[in-house]
């Protein structure tokens, strides 16, 4: 299973849900870092090799749609796409204590 913009509709505040992998444009995404990476070592924590993410380092996750729109929570907490607006509902970061990518705003893991 993985993350999948319901229906392929690469609209304003379409949901995203969990669909079996099949390869299309609706199910890949690129992570963006907020930061630049530092020259030495993370303050916040080094690269979780298991995982593949940087400890507590926010980033955002980018649909490769043509919209490029960012993976958000809205309002009721369902994950769904919308254009960049530079809210923290739009800002996650991987947690290695529950091994899990978390909102910045909520501070909430994802939730299947």
């Amino acid at each position: 299973m993985v993350l999948d913009v319901h229906s392929s509709k690469d609209k304003e505040g379409r949901q995203v849900i969990m669909w079996v992998k099949h390869g299309e444009t609706n199910q890949k995404w690129d992570v963006q870092y907020v930061d630049d990476m530092p020259a030495e070592e993370p303050v916040k924590g080094e690269l979780n090799q298991e995982f593949g993410f940087y400890v507590q380092r926010p980033f955002h996750v980018v649909s490769q749609m043509p919209g490029r729109r960012y993976l958000d929570v809205d309002g009721g907490r369902n994950i769904v796409i919308r254009r960049e607006s530079g809210k923290d509902t739009q800002t996650w970061y991987f947690d290695q204590k529950s091994k899990t990518i978390k909102n910045q705003k909520h501070n909430e893991s994802f939730d299947i």
